[in-house]
């Protein structure tokens, strides 16, 4: 008969109260296993192990070097890339669709700005993670610039952006195309904004943070777009102030109205176009510099015009032909007339009618340096500066600033030279003073010619001074060239173009005059 060896077989199993250490082998493999010295079981060794594993373990910080977190973060930075270049949904305005693209919105440029700085705000105290998202930007950006480029590339070669480079009264705006243009010039002023606040792209050394070829790229970007236009402009403004020199004659009404330059009349109707034409172009910060140059170099050829218009003697207006009712002629045959009656004419018995009262008649003048200058001054100003808030164009709006002060300065030289009560009641050294005092914001080049028109010598019986590029012997284009390019050129050459007048003007002999005595004292030159 068959018995179970196990009578509680069929009991569910749990663990015993009291282990049979016969029937389980377990327990005397764990002595085995614990028949070890006892050092290696104590509490220190247990807490060196601790120690050890705990020194090993990365920080939260560091699980980024799976790669999965950066990873996420450049498909992130792609894909934001992607939405910044995406076409817009909606109605289309007229006139704004090139190639069935329209232009890249506003904003978009800060806003992927931002998304950059949130990221590297976020880790700016990890050193390593903010290297490594710097690392991760390269790509992304590098295809922002290709796309960027080759989206400018048919629009810059276009001739709709290339025909009407400036713009006109007719036409004040800008057409598609060159739209398209300033829109990616814009993005990428935005762009380079975000970089200059997280000082992005400055270092040349490999171990920065490698954006200096990206930030040179947007800046090429911005230039190739905002640099055709700015030209367009300039080389319409060019011959309209280089004519400045030359006093022309012009009719104005009897009825006090102020003569102007023709050239002038034509800035009074194009420089409100060109100021809203410049602020259009130069809304980014690049730019700044760009807006800059051209505002100094304008008022450079300005001040050159000025400086050089020969000075002409005021004569009387003249007036057309007057009647002959209001000729002396007719004054006089009245008064012998009074023995012989005079036939009435025919008209004398019709019937008078109403008529509009005759017009006033033109008189030609022409018009002062000085009014010239006044005017072209207030012209001047309604185009857009650098602005003075911003530190990065703080020195341009400062360069830009002196300019301007320099041609009132000349515009006050020669409304008191044109003046004759100027001098009037004052001293020789008084004149000086004054003289000093207004030329102290002018380049000595520019006040050098007016003064040697007026001051030259104190008698009136000698010959008029030659002009300067005459006593260095040299031609009026080398002078011009050579000597007046600009601010910082005209700077350098005062001291050797002024010994040399000096020493022409002493060797005239006679009294010393004021430009002699003002000029001393430009070139320092201590007299003995």
């Amino acid at each position: 008969m068959i018995s179970f060896k196990h009578p509680n077989l069929f009991r569910p199993n749990s663990r015993p109260t009291s282990p049979n250490s016969s029937s389980r082998p377990e327990p005397a493999m764990i002595l085995e296993r614990t028949s070890r010295p006892l050092t290696k079981l104590s509490f220190s060794g247990f807490k060196r192990s601790s120690s050890s594993t705990s020194i090993s373990s990365p920080p939260p910080t560091l699980l980024v070097q799976d790669g999965s977190y950066l990873q996420a973060l450049s498909l992130k930075f792609s894909e934001a890339v992607s939405k910044a270049m995406m076409q817009t949904t909606g109605p289309v305005a007229v006139g704004e669709l090139v190639g069935g693209r329209r232009p890249i919105p506003a904003g978009r440029g800060r806003a992927l700005g931002l998304l950059i700085a949130s990221e590297l705000k976020a880790c700016q105290n990890n050193p390593h993670l903010h290297k490594a998202i710097l690392r991760s930007l390269h790509r992304p950006l590098s295809v922002l610039l290709s796309n960027l480029s080759a989206l400018l590339l048919p629009l810059l070669s276009s001739p709709a952006f290339l025909s009407t480079l400036a713009p006109t009264v007719q036409a004040p705006n800008p057409n598609a195309t060159q739209l398209h243009a300033l829109a990616a010039a814009s993005f990428a002023g935005e762009l380079l904004e975000s970089f200059d606040e997280m000082s992005l792209g400055f270092e040349n050394d490999a171990r920065g943070d490698g954006l200096k070829a990206i930030r040179e790229g947007l800046l090429s970007l911005i230039g190739r777009v905002v640099n055709p236009l700015i030209t367009g402009i300039q080389s319409e403004l060019i011959p309209l102030l280089e004519s400045l020199e030359n006093p022309v004659a012009v009719s104005v009404p009897k009825t006090g109205t102020k003569a102007l330059h023709p050239s002038i009349v034509s800035l009074q109707a194009l420089m409100p176009v060109y100021a809203r034409a410049l602020t259009q172009y130069t809304t980014t910060l690049p730019s700044q510099t760009t807006l800059a140059t051209f505002l100094i170099s304008m008022i450079w050829r300005a001040l050159v015009a000025f400086a050089n218009r020969p000075r002409v003697k005021p004569s009387p207006p003249t007036s057309p032909l007057s009647s002959p009712q209001l000729t002396p002629l007719t004054k006089r045959q009245r008064a012998t007339s009074g023995n012989t009656p005079a036939t009435p004419p025919p008209t004398r018995f019709a019937l008078k009618l109403p008529s509009r009262p005759s017009s006033p008649p033109d008189i030609s003048v022409t018009p002062s340096a000085a009014t010239d200058a006044r005017a072209l001054y207030e012209l001047m100003v309604l185009l857009p500066r650098p602005s003075a808030e911003c530190d990065a164009t703080r020195v341009a709006r400062e360069a830009v600033d002196e300019a301007l002060s320099g041609l009132t300065a000349l515009a006050t030289l020669l409304e008191n030279i044109s003046n004759p009560l100027f001098k009037v009641g004052k001293s020789h050294e008084a004149i000086l003073e004054e003289i000093e005092r207004i030329t102290a914001d002018l380049p000595t080049l520019i006040a050098l010619p007016v003064l040697l028109r007026s001051y030259s010598r104190v008698t009136i019986e000698s010959p008029s001074i030659p002009s300067i590029s005459s006593i260095i012997n040299v031609s009026e284009d080398e002078y011009r060239k050579s000597c007046l390019s600009g601010f910082g050129r005209a700077e350098q050459c005062s001291n050797v173009i002024g010994h040399s007048v000096l020493d022409f003007l002493r060797d005239q002999g006679g009294l010393q005059s004021l430009v002699e005595q003002w000029l001393a004292n430009r070139v320092d030159v201590v007299d003995h």
